[in-house]
């Protein structure tokens, strides 16, 4: 089932997202909603709070939006090591519309579980870094438009209330 993507500025979007301690049922059907959702959305990542759920889980596929060839399911993704910067020029579901420029690191460690519970480790850098940034960025309140400057943010804040009406 394609869930709704929570739109800038929803306070969802803007709070830490909660730990997850089961991987249970629903976190699973979670996350085939999910995944039907970023790939419906031409998407290379979703984080939960963009679904409405404040916990710590995102969907990754480098390989899209239009191929489906690298899902990875990372459940409380932690970035441990970061190294070198980048400038990303990036777009996100939640911010339609919006793309900005946003200073990235290069190269990333990331540790996280699997949706079976085990521990992965991603050391990583290019593409794959950004997109695990911009989506752990999500997990901690944070999104592509709070990376821009001042005046940027005045202006898709008009665009956005359109919608909020």
């Amino acid at each position: 089932m394609k869930l709704e993507v929570c739109r800038w500025p929803e306070p969802v979007l803007a709070e830490k997202a909660a730990p997850i301690e089961e991987i249970t049922p629903e976190i699973k059907e979670l996350v085939e909603h999910m995944v039907e959702t970023m790939y419906a959305d031409d998407g290379v990542g979703l984080a939960a709070p963009q679904v409405g759920e404040g916990i710590r889980l995102i969907c990754i596929d480098q390989t899209g939006p239009k191929e489906r060839g690298d899902l990875r399911v990372l459940i409380n993704p932690e970035i441990v090591e970061c190294d070198g910067s980048v400038d990303s020029e990036e777009g996100c579901l939640s911010c339609p519309g919006f793309t900005g420029n946003v200073k990235r690191s290069e190269r990333v460690k990331v540790t996280a579980k699997n949706l079976e519970g085990e521990e992965l480790c991603i050391e990583t850098d290019g593409y794959l870094a950004i997109i695990l940034q911009h989506e752990i960025d999500h997990l901690d309140g944070t999104t592509i438009v709070d990376r821009a400057s001042r005046l940027k943010q005045a202006m898709y804040r008009k665009k956005a209330q359109r919608w909020t009406k």
